[in-house]
């Protein structure tokens, strides 16, 4: 039996249909994706399905009974609430017994509180817990907190915005459901976080629905594609790649279908046009049949366009853009500093296209400023080429004015643009990013996160610039949007930062990666994502085997020993070791052994699955002390060489 259908589905703003008389059907263990360009209708569908959203026509059957949990794109938190009373809030009538529970269990720790009335209270909320049989909601909300990695006394108000997104998925979750409903599951989470999230939706065995243009995400996780095109829904069993063979085809067979259609319904209105032919009665059956035509044209969608995006890179800068020496920045005082930004070197050029890939809070956003300037470093010199001109592309939309028109915001006080050396009208410039004329004076507010980006990068492309920094600009951009996207990336000769947890979007644009690695370490790779993650996979091992190998050494040297101690007294010999270095010597094999026993046990903590779903967190930190056991056993050994040579 299907956990929901929909059925004969019609809503509609404005105009043009969202859903026109749509049928969709879920089933039990499956995975599917809701695929469809910016503006079609899949949040509004996602609503409706969930009980939130009403529909113009048609109905929506759930099954009896059926448990979901349902993730919009922007939850609607309390930001006064904490994460527990927040988690538990859908839990029903428990969950203000819950949360009050947990409020007063807390506030009976704290100096000077009234601790009579407090367990005269907590006594009667347990009874009142105990009646309604909710203990087992108490462990299930502080499990999910847990695995999110949240803590469950922080204010909403004061999380960032992939701890809100974990926050939605934790209060999805802690109801136990059978169905899951996600609206870009994958938005403010970083790369580790997503797939963490991969994971544990295919581990967990929950039934999904989920809108996503995350390609690498669709391809792991989905088990079927329906997409939303032209107010009709379509299903493509499979994975994403099977999806774009049959997609790509089956608009080349619609394409054709279409050309014939068009050309024979052009002859037809030449027949009607000779007049006298047209009116004999034998051919009164033509007559009714290009009528129908025309009723089948006027009611045919054609596909949307597609954006038309350019590029002006301005005027050339200078070969170098920046040159950062021994540069470390940090933040807070006393036992609360941190260090952002280590003892980072690097040397940016004109052309470079660089991919800055780290957690959440690592310091993606301090260090762009330290490049460019924006920001004065505690140690080291950062040094600037010439004839800079930044662009920015912010994830937070902050350069967007809610309440001002699209005109405005791309050209205020002119009804023209330029550029490179082409002068468009304003109006003209915003169809190009699929904005209808109608909707060039609408208010900001009144578009979609997908239509807000376009707006966005229509008003950043409006402006010369050789430098383009791009802060997650994937983020609710349809799919054949983001790969447009790509190819005018691609092609930009000036010079691109690009911070973005879109692994398929930095694979296909950037040319080498700056890596947060913990403890306010940076390195730079060559190539995209996947490339970083090949070559540390190598590095990693390569460590391994130096250690490994280190032990072998350490016997043959000592065994060449005695024959080095005949060696002619005439020879040049090195310095000998003073009392400090031979002790330092001894201790060498034993501090070796034990990073290499710690290593060890780093690395079969890696291996586990588990630790990925239970702590992400500490996952990444794992890998921050490897790769600093690496350095420390690359140093160690170098150490031991050199004072090997000289006893």
């Amino acid at each position: 039996m299907p956990y929901l259908t929909l059925s004969n589905a019609s809503l509609a703003f404005g105009h043009v249909p969202l859903l026109d008389h749509a049928d969709f059907q879920l089933d039990p263990g499956e995975r599917v994706a809701l695929i469809g360009r910016n503006g079609c209708g899949k949040s509004s569908l996602l609503r409706a399905l969930a009980g939130v959203g009403g529909l113009d026509d048609g109905e929506v059957w759930r099954q009896s009974g059926l448990r979901f949990g349902y993730v919009p794109q922007e939850p609607p938190f309390d930001p006064a609430l904490t994460v527990f009373a927040t988690v538990v809030a859908g839990m029903g009538e428990v969950s203000a017994l819950l949360a009050e529970y947990h409020a007063v269990s807390h506030a009976l720790a704290e100096e000077g509180a009234d601790q009579a009335a407090l367990l005269a209270r907590m006594h009667a909320l347990q009874a009142a817990l105990e009646a309604r049989d909710a203990w087992s909601h108490e462990a299930q909300a502080e499990r999910v907190i847990q695995r999110f990695s949240l803590d469950p006394d922080a204010r909403v108000g004061s999380l960032s915005g992939g701890q809100k997104k974990r926050l939605a998925l934790a209060q999805a979750l802690a109801v136990s459901p059978d169905l899951l409903l996600l609206d870009e599951p994958t938005n403010h989470l970083d790369i580790a976080a997503i797939e963490w999230l991969e994971t544990l939706l295919i581990e967990s065995g929950v039934t999904l629905l989920f809108i996503t243009h995350d390609r690498r995400f669709l391809e792991r996780v989905c088990t079927r594609i329906v997409e939303l095109d032209r107010g009709k829904l379509q299903s493509f069993p499979g994975s994403f790649t099977e999806y774009q063979a049959r997609k790509a085809q089956m608009l080349h067979d619609e394409s054709v279908q279409n050309a014939k259609f068009d050309k024979f319904l052009a002859q037809e209105e030449v027949w009607i046009r000779k007049g006298v032919e047209a009116r004999r009665t034998r051919n009164e059956g033509r007559v009714l049949r290009l009528e129908q035509l025309r009723r089948e044209r006027a009611a045919r969608r054609d596909r949307q366009g597609r954006v038309e995006m350019a590029l002006d890179s301005g005027e050339r800068s200078g070969k170098l853009v920046a040159e950062l020496t021994h540069v470390s920045k940090r933040f807070g005082e006393g036992a609360a500093q941190r260090t952002v930004v280590r003892d980072f070197s690097c040397r940016l050029q004109r052309g470079d296209k660089i991919g800055l890939i780290g957690p959440n809070g690592a310091g993606k956003t301090t260090l762009l400023r330290l490049i460019l300037g924006e920001l004065q470093p505690d140690e080291g010199s950062v040094r600037l080429g010439t004839k800079l001109q930044v662009a920015y592309f912010d994830q937070f939309r902050t350069q967007l004015d809610e309440e001002a028109a699209l005109v405005d915001v791309i050209s205020p006080g002119s009804d023209f643009v330029e550029i490179g050396n082409e002068r468009k009208h304003v109006i003209g410039y915003l169809g190009e990013f699929l904005f209808a004329p109608q909707r060039a004076r609408s208010p900001v507010k009144s578009l979609s996160g997908g239509e807000r980006n376009r707006l966005l990068l229509a008003r950043l492309f409006a402006r010369p610039a050789n430098v383009l920094v791009l802060d997650e600009p994937t983020n609710d951009l349809d799919i054949e949007t983001l790969e447009l996207l790509e190819a005018l990336l691609q092609g930009y000769p000036g010079t691109l930062f690009l911070v973005s947890h879109d692994r398929t979007f930095l694979d296909n644009v950037v040319t080498q990666t700056i890596v947060a690695e913990g403890d306010g370490v940076w390195r730079e790779y060559v190539g995209g994502y996947s490339d970083w993650l090949t070559q540390s996979a190598n590095s990693l091992r390569s460590s391994r085997a130096q250690a490994e190998a280190a032990p072998a050494r350490t016997g043959a040297a000592q065994r060449e020993r005695p024959a080095a101690a005949g060696v002619s007294a005439t020879a040049v010999a090195p310095k000998k070791l003073g009392y400090k270095e031979a002790r330092e010597l001894e201790a060498l094999p034993d501090r070796i052994a034990a990073l290499e026993e710690e290593q060890k046990a780093l690395t079969a903590r890696l291996e586990d699955p588990a630790l990925y779903q239970k702590s992400p967190q500490a996952a990444q930190e794992v890998s921050t002390r490897l790769a600093r056991i690496d350095d420390e056993l690359l140093a160690l050994l170098e150490r031991w060489e050199a004072l090997e040579a000289r006893k």
